[in-house]
This record gives C-alpha cells, sequence and structure tokens, in this order.
C-alpha cells in the first residue's frame, strides 16, 4: 500500500521500523515540526511579495520550482535528510508560492486571503473527519487517490510538454464549464491527499516509527498544504474570469 501523496510511501515507513529500535514518532511532535514549517514558508512568501520586483518574478518562480523539485526528490528518496533539508524546502516554497500569490493579487484583490482560507479550512475540516472516524483509509480508498494524483500529474507534465512546442492542454486553463469543473477534481484530490498523510502520520506514531519521520511526515504535509493552496488559486481566478 501506498500514500496517495508521492512523498509519503508506506515502503519508508516499514523500512524505517526494521531499520531501528528508535521508536519515539508522536502526532503531538509531527504538528509542532509542521508548524515550525509554515512558519518558515509564510516568513519567505511574504518577504517574497513585498521585496520582488516584476522583472525578477519569472526566474523567482522557475528557479524556486527547481530547486523545491530538487530537495522534494532528495527527502523522498533519503527520509534521513527531512530534519535538514524540509526548512530548506519550506523556505524555497515560500518564495514561490509568495511570489505566484502577488501576481493573482494583483489580477483578483482579493483571492489570495480566499484561497488562504479555504486551503485551512478544508485542511481542519478534513483532520476532524478523519478524526471522527467519518473519514476511513482503506486500501481502495487509498489505491483511488494513488491513481488519481498520478493522472494529475502525468497531465500537467504532458501539459508542460506540450507548452514548449506551443501546445498545451486548453481545459486546464480555461474559465469554462469544463476548466472549472477539472479545477474542481484537482482540489478535490489534493484535499484528500491531506487524509491519507494524517492516516500516515497516525500509524507511523501508533507503531512507533524513528523520530526523524516526525519532520518527513511534517514536509509531506507541507508538499500537500502547498499544492491545494496553489490549486485554490487556480480554482478562484477561473471562477472571477467568468
Amino acid at each position: 500500500m501506498r500514500s496517495g501523496n508521492p512523498v509519503l510511501q508506506d515502503r519508508i515507513f516499514d523500512n524505517a521500523i526494521g531499520a531501528s529500535g528508535e521508536r519515539t514518532m508522536t502526532v503531538g511532535g509531527t504538528v509542532q515540526k509542521t508548524a515550525f514549517l509554515l512558519a518558515l514558508t509564510l516568513g519567505t512568501a511574504i518577504w517574497s511579495w513585498t521585496r520582488v520586483s516584476p522583472q525578477n518574478i519569472g526566474p523567482l518562480v522557475i528557479g524556486g520550482a527547481i530547486a523545491g523539485l530538487v530537495v522534494a526528490i532528495i527527502i523522498s528518496l533519503n527520509p534521513k535528510t527531512a530534519p535538514m533539508l524540509s526548512p530548506v524546502y519550506a523556505l524555497v516554497e515560500g518564495v514561490v508560492i509568495g511570489t505566484l500569490s502577488m501576481v493573482f493579487e494583483a489580477q483578483y484583490p482579493g483571492i489570495v486571503v480566499q484561497a488562504a482560507g479555504l486551503t485551512f479550512a478544508t485542511a481542519f475540516a478534513l483532520l476532524g473527519a478523519y478524526s471522527t472516524g467519518m473519514i476511513k483509509v482503506t486500501h481502495k480508498f487509498r489505491m483511488g487517490i494513488v491513481a488519481a494524483t498520478g493522472g494529475i500529474f502525468l497531465m500537467y507534465m504532458a501539459s508542460m510538454i506540450m507548452g514548449f512546442f506551443g501546445g498545451g492542454l486548453p481545459f486546464l486553463h480555461s474559465s469554462g464549464p469544463i476548466g472549472i469543473g477539472v479545477s474542481l477534481v484537482i482540489v478535490v484530490v489534493a484535499a484528500l491527499n491531506l487524509v491519507l498523510d494524517f492516516d500516515f502520520i497516525d500509524r507511523g506514531a501508533s507503531q512507533g516509527a524513528p523520530r526523524y519521520l516526525e519532520w518527513y511526515g511534517a514536509f509531506a504535509l507541507i508538499v500537500t498544504l502547498i499544492w491545494l493552496y496553489l490549486e485554490m488559486l487556480r480554482l478562484l481566478s477561473k471562477l472571477q474570469r467568468r
């Protein structure tokens, strides 16, 4: 079984349990580290919003996205690097989302507050639903979210590659009914990845995973929250264009 979040794989958790006698991962510890990473992300987001000039937007977004991807791959391949590299990822991605938020806000005043509010409201609602047992993570549920996440990833990759040749997938960016519907589906899938993250962290704590996986779990939550926030921005911008 695998988590829907690409950076949260069950094999990583299983290997860690088998390789270490340290069994001190806790939900509380993961929450604290998530809050710390969120603070770093917010800090660099505010910095980029207030300090980045228009001519530097492109290089910062592209460079930050590439740097964040490289760091994320390293952490995913070697979770023991999470305590050291997760803050780096948060700082870099903060610059990216801060810069993008500035662009969206200039076009659609008030959209950033709406997107951030919806992102955290969704996260807390799903956490409550998971904690109370309203949402149960079964094998079929997990596999469905994995498949949907993989499909979305392939769609974005295809759009990016086609963009290099002057093409693309118009429905990804259009504000018509199909474009809005696609964005709604992506937002739902991104949100449900949070449920799988909660489940992974809960199981890790209950089975005594090594403490460094608190950082890994926090990193995974940040990845999903950033994805969800950006998709909220895209959806709201499409709605406002109509």
